[in-house]
């Protein structure tokens, strides 16, 4: 939360200044929240004196400024309906990338295929006066990588 302040008088002169607590826009919060999960979510169970502890001794003590959750996630490797979770075999997956699209950490470490595809996509696009564009259809062969 943050605080947000409007002045109100002749001009701008601020004579009245309204101020209100707002969250930061919604895309800011995913973005930290996904940064947080992804690097440093650490999970915790109660205790019988009811304080969160870590699940790993090894962990610190969490502040209020860490990610906390209680229940792992479920896998999303594998297909499992009651969850409601599709699984990734047969995704598409980026070969050369290291990311979350990555065939090593899509495919789950299960492989993945490779097949030759062929690709239709406009090209050679020319603007005509006035006003459409005019394109031809080329054809091109590409790899697609998929899960296992």
């Amino acid at each position: 939360m943050r605080v947000e302040c409007k002045c109100h008088g002749v001009s701008g002169s601020c004579e009245v200044k309204t101020c209100w607590k707002a969250m930061p826009p919604f895309r800011k919060v995913g973005n930290v929240l996904k940064e947080k999960f992804g690097q440093w979510a650490v999970r915790r169970i109660g205790s019988s004196t009811k304080a969160l502890v870590p699940k790993n001794s090894q962990f610190k003590p969490h502040t209020d400024e860490d990610l906390v959750y209680l229940e792992p996630s479920p896998d999303f490797c594998d297909h499992d309906l009651r969850n409601g979770v599709l699984g990734t075999h047969g995704r598409a997956c980026n070969k050369t990338s290291k990311a979350i699209d990555g065939c090593e950490l899509m495919c789950c470490g299960r492989g993945f295929h490779t097949d030759e595809v062929e690709v239709v996509e406009r090209c050679s696009c020319k603007f005509h006066w006035c006003c459409f564009v005019k394109c031809k259809q080329c054809h091109r062969v590409v790899e697609m990588h998929t899960c296992r």
